[in-house]
C-alpha cells in the first residue's frame, strides 16, 4: 500500500467525509455544535493513505501542532481521515491510546481533544446490529481534533449537553437501517448501506 495520495483518492475521501458531516452529523443534529463551524468553513480536512500506525501518528502530530498554532477565529477543528488504517475497529480503538499519549507528550491536553470515528464503530455492551453505533460511524477511520475552549464554550451554551448522547442513540434507532441508507453515506468498499 502506497502512502502517496492521488488527487482522486484524496478528493473522494474528503467528499465522502463532507457528505457524512453534512448529512449525518449536521443533518441529523448528532452534534449541535458542528453546524456553526461547518457553515463558517472552519473545518480542515486532511487525508493520509498510510496503513502504518507510526506514519499515522506522525500525521496526527503534524495536525495537532497545526491546529494548536492556527488562529481559532479561522480554524476550529480538523478531521484527519485515515482510509487504510486499521479496518478492524478494535485495532483502531487500541491505537487511540497512542494518540492520547502523543497529545500528552506534546503538552496539548486541556488545549486539544481527540475524538474518533470508524466505519465499524461499536459501543461496548450494545448488540452489533444496534443503530446506536452510527453516532460514531464515519466513512473512514477518522480522528477529530477539537479545541477544548470551543468545546467548553459550546457545552456552556447548550443546556442539555449531557443528554446529547442518549438523544442521538434514540434518534438513530428510530431512523433505522433504511433511514441511514437513504442518507447515501458511503461505507467502506463503496456501498451506501449500513
Amino acid at each position: 500500500m502506497t502512502d502517496t495520495l492521488t488527487p482522486d483518492e484524496e478528493r473522494t475521501a474528503i467528499e465522502d467525509t463532507q457528505k457524512w458531516l453534512l448529512e449525518a452529523v449536521v443533518g441529523l443534529n448528532l452534534c449541535p455544535f458542528a453546524k456553526a463551524v461547518v457553515v463558517k468553513d472552519m473545518v480542515r480536512y486532511q487525508v493520509s493513505l498510510t496503513s502504518d500506525p507510526e506514519a499515522a501518528l506522525a500525521s496526527l502530530d503534524a495536525e495537532l501542532q497545526y491546529l494548536a498554532a492556527a488562529d481559532p477565529q479561522t480554524l476550529d477543528t480538523t478531521l484527519l481521515i485515515l482510509p487504510h488504517l486499521y479496518p478492524v475497529f478494535l485495532d483502531f480503538n487500541d491505537f487511540l491510546a497512542d494518540c492520547d499519549a502523543l497529545l500528552h507528550e506534546r503538552g496539548l491536553q486541556g488545549v486539544l481533544q481527540i475524538a474518533d470515528f470508524h466505519p465499524h464503530y461499536q459501543f461496548a455492551g450494545e448488540a452489533p446490529e444496534d443503530m446506536s453505533h452510527y453516532t460514531n460511524r464515519a466513512p473512514y477511520p477518522t480522528l477529530h481534533l477539537l479545541r477544548e475552549s470551543s468545546l467548553d464554550q459550546a457545552v456552556a451554551s447548550f443546556p442539555d449537553a449531557a443528554e446529547i448522547f442518549e438523544r442521538n442513540m434514540a434518534r438513530l434507532r428510530a431512523l433505522g437501517p433504511e433511514g441511514w441508507a437513504a442518507l447515501g453515506i458511503r461505507s467502506p468498499g463503496g456501498t451506501m448501506t449500513p
